[in-house]
């Protein structure tokens, strides 16, 4: 069997090649001519998977080590037969942090009360139901819309947007790019949606950057109907555009789902689907291969803090996220197609993060209530 595994997919070789010869391609260098002979292709959001690139040739199994799939044309696989697989669910702990760090990282840069706001989650999959647990257990209210669940699920705690849109303090987008029926997203976020929203939103998109019209974004930022944004997603990546990064609080190039274990997960989703594709027995073994990680420790005293302090000093230690932002700026020049490079290497040679659970949490001088919600956010509490 031989294997064509995108270099950006984490062990990729090491997992696949208990299956077979592997032929590692950097994401942008897979094409038809690396696939004439090729029995499974493994790729990440940035290889567009259609006819184009399979036409004429042999793969049988496509599996994406991402959550999203708008990259995939999947009518024309099932169309053709293949197989595909991707791994929902597996950066979703990921996202949900970035999604904790920005809000946290907003509310306590405007002066603002955790307690005293509500969060409006668009879009509760597996990401968003990730984020309502974490800004449940940080104390905010937390309001949820999801259209396609609400057609087929009696669950009251689904609301109607523009419910959402009137009582909403923080609003963040955990949707899938939709081009066609129903329940489409590209432009969900329009210039009549900052029509309904409370005056002085955050906003948060870590979704896709198609989701939102950045026009209407950036009329409502210079209005003051949204006081600060984050965006991890673009449109017009990898070239994106500078009059939007100038604007927001907080820009990242699309690593919101790049930690450690949501990486290591979708590698594993894809193989254990492959053997079961393919009728192997699945031999890899991830501990045999990853270095053993240091479990990093933080030490918090929580003498005369808010909660929301406490809070915000574990996740800014965990997740430097104004890191990321300042290198994002650091790339932002002129010409569109070296700030597309440098965005794109960005994501390629992202660091490690690991996700909150990694970390020991030692608190002093702290309440129950607040190792409660840091347990809430994933972190272990000792002391």
């Amino acid at each position: 069997m031989k294997i064509v595994c995108a270099s950006s997919v984490l062990l990729g070789v090491e997992a696949f090649s208990t299956l077979g010869t592997v032929l590692t391609v950097p994401d942008e260098a897979i094409s038809t001519n690396v696939l004439t002979d090729v029995d499974a292709l493994i790729v990440r959001s940035k290889t567009t998977v259609d006819e184009n690139l399979l036409k004429d040739t042999p793969v049988a199994f496509v599996g994406t080590a991402t959550a999203g799939i708008d990259h995939m044309d999947v009518p024309y696989l099932e169309d053709r037969g293949i197989a595909w697989s991707c791994a929902a669910g597996s950066n979703a702990c990921s996202v949900a942090e970035y999604a904790v760090a920005a809000t946290l990282n907003m509310v306590l840069a405007h002066g603002l009360l955790l307690d005293e706001l509500a969060i409006g989650i668009i879009g509760v999959g597996h990401v968003g139901r990730e984020v309502s647990r974490k800004c449940t257990s940080m104390g905010l209210r937390v309001l949820l819309n999801d259209p396609p669940r609400t057609m087929v699920e009696n669950d009251p705690a689904l609301i109607p947007l523009d419910e959402l849109l009137e009582e909403a303090d923080i609003i963040t987008l955990h949707v899938p790019l939709e081009d066609r029926g129903h329940f489409a997203t590209r432009h969900l976020v329009d210039h009549r949606f900052f029509e309904k929203v409370r005056s002085g939103v955050l906003f948060v998109n870590a979704s896709r950057g198609e989701v939102v019209d950045s026009d209407a974004l950036l009329t409502a930022l210079d209005s003051g109907t949204v006081r600060a944004a984050a965006l991890d997603v673009w449109e017009h990546e990898p070239e994106i555009r500078l009059d939007v990064l100038d604007r927001v609080d907080l820009g990242t190039a699309h690593i919101a789902g790049h930690s450690h274990e949501g990486k290591l997960k979708g590698t594993l989703m894809l193989y254990e689907d492959a053997c079961q594709f393919f009728e192997v027995p699945g031999t890899f073994n991830p501990a045999h291969h990853v270095p053993d990680l240091e479990c990093p420790r933080i030490e918090l005293d929580a003498r005369g803090c808010l909660d929301q302090d406490v809070l915000w000093n574990a996740v800014r230690i965990a997740y430097d996220l104004q890191e990321d932002d300042r290198r994002l700026r650091e790339g932002a020049v002129p010409d569109a197609r070296a700030r597309g490079g440098y965005f794109a290497g960005l994501r390629r040679n992202y660091g490690v993060r690991r996700e909150f659970p990694a970390y020991e949490v030692s608190l002093k001088n702290g309440s129950a209530k607040q190792s409660e919600k840091l347990t809430g956010l994933g972190f272990q509490v000792i002391g």
